[in-house]
């Protein structure tokens, strides 16, 4: 599928107003590109605020929607809602919210990982998530409704020996999922796409052994594209999952198949 068809299956988000966390880059960026083209107003949140400025800046003039960029880190509390606030001073109202922010250290040793890794990549990937789902699907609740989409990964189902705080982190983000689903529901639809490897920044950093293991476990033999995120995320972002909530979706190739 390109970039272009998957918009086709995506009803009703002209006019809305999307946030992305981790939107400035990777599989965020993607998904803000086909936010914008299909009609969406888009707020671009993550740590490098120059970044998110820049990319608003080019949504605005590639596909005439608005857009706006917005310093963000997931991990902190006080963050979590100035992001709330700013989405809603700008728009008014939050349609959609993407937890995709997420971060995933090397380490060299599960014995030397540091309470201080450990912390982070548990502050990022899981605490940063909850507090915007609190905040947002509070409201969403509370009035018109709306979409919350979280993204996980196959390392939530079986992680390996070099990602155990980041596979514990995302299992407990597939945990929310399902329990916010049931607390925001019926007016709120809360959905979590499991990603498996995509060729992104991230994907520079892994050797040929890593990559020639991603390629012997998963079905299609290969790692994913950026924009092969795009069509779930549309899905669960708009009305074609109108009677889809406390969903886990796999887009892995297959790799997850095995998985517990």
């Amino acid at each position: 599928m390109d970039r272009e068809s998957a918009e086709q299956r995506a009803p009703g988000l002209v006019g809305k107003t999307i946030v992305v966390t981790g939107g400035s880059r990777g599989l965020g960026r993607e998904m803000c590109h086909a936010f914008a083209r299909s009609g969406a107003s888009v707020v671009v949140a993550s740590r490098k605020a120059d970044a998110c400025e820049e990319l608003a800046r080019d949504l605005e003039r590639t596909y005439g929607t608005k857009a706006l960029g917005v310093g963000f880190h997931a991990g902190r509390w006080g963050d979590c809602a100035k992001l709330v606030d700013t989405a809603r001073t700008e728009f008014g109202w939050i349609d959609v919210l993407i937890n995709n922010a997420g971060m995933s250290p090397l380490y060299e040793s599960i014995d030397g990982i540091s309470e201080e890794l450990y912390d982070k990549v548990f502050d990022v990937n899981l605490k940063g998530p909850f507090r915007l789902m609190a905040l947002v699907g509070t409201e969403m609740a509370e009035g018109d409704g709306g979409s919350i989409v979280n993204i996980s990964s196959i390392a939530s189902l079986g992680p390996g020996r070099g990602e155990l705080p980041y596979g514990a982190a995302k299992a407990g983000l597939n945990a929310l999922t399902i329990g916010m689903a049931g607390a925001f529901g019926p007016r709120v639809r809360v959905n979590c796409i499991l990603a498996g490897a995509f060729s992104t920044d991230i994907s520079k950093a892994w050797t040929d052994d890593m990559k020639r293991a991603i390629g012997d476990r998963a079905p299609l033999q290969r790692v994913g594209e950026p924009h092969e995120i795009v069509g779930a995320a549309l899905y669960f972002a708009s009305d074609a999952s109108s009677f889809t909530t406390g969903s886990l979706l796999r887009v892995d190739g297959g790799a997850g198949r095995t998985a517990a």
